[in-house]
């Protein structure tokens, strides 16, 4: 644990703390945080975790610009998926991932070069889905938590395991408030 974890993981709270409330600002602290870690996954040769931030910091940039304006009347509704859409997901999230997770097996030093995939593959679509205001983003989130831990545990980046520990709760939490309010909307 070094002060740049410490500020990394100040920050990714406050952008998830933010993005359940819906706040903009959310995204400035996703591209502070995001900075951090490219660095610190490179030290411990999660490299994808470390290409991840990149993605996080342009769809930070993304989600800035769509979600406009902090007002609740000028925020873009939740939406849903349906079942179908989900199976799709979830069958691409596995055979990228396992590609992915062969090829850094193969080329690289990676350490745990098939959850690094599936962490990262499944990230990409989940941030994407924050951005889009999908309800089910918190659930991909809690499933992509729940793995990372294991993770950086075995990298010795325990402040970053609580982290995400905090995160399955913190991502429990904003499944909930979303669906009320996407329930409100639907009635």
């Amino acid at each position: 644990m070094n002060a740049m974890e410490v500020c990394a993981v100040g920050l990714a709270l406050a952008y998830v703390l933010l993005a359940i409330k819906q706040r903009r600002l959310c995204w400035m602290a996703a591209i502070a945080s995001a900075s951090l870690y490219i660095i610190i996954f490179w030290r411990v040769q999660l490299y994808l975790e470390a290409a991840l931030q990149v993605f996080y910091i342009a769809m930070a940039g993304y989600g800035w610009f769509a979600w406009k304006s902090d007002d609740p009347q000028a925020r873009s509704n939740i939406q849903t998926w349906p079942l179908r859409r989900h199976a799709l997901a979830c069958s691409l999230l596995i055979l990228i991932s396992t590609l992915l997770g062969a090829a850094m097996s193969q080329w690289t030093d990676a350490a745990s070069p098939f959850i690094d995939a599936a962490t990262t593959v499944s990230a990409l679509l989940a941030t994407w889905m924050v951005a889009k205001k999908l309800l089910e983003n918190w659930l991909y989130w809690i499933a992509i938590d729940i793995a990372s831990i294991g993770l950086y545990l075995s990298r010795d980046l325990s402040l970053t395991a609580g982290l995400f520990g905090g995160y399955v709760i913190l991502a429990t939490l904003g499944y909930f408030a979303w669906r009320r309010q996407w329930l409100q909307q639907i009635a």
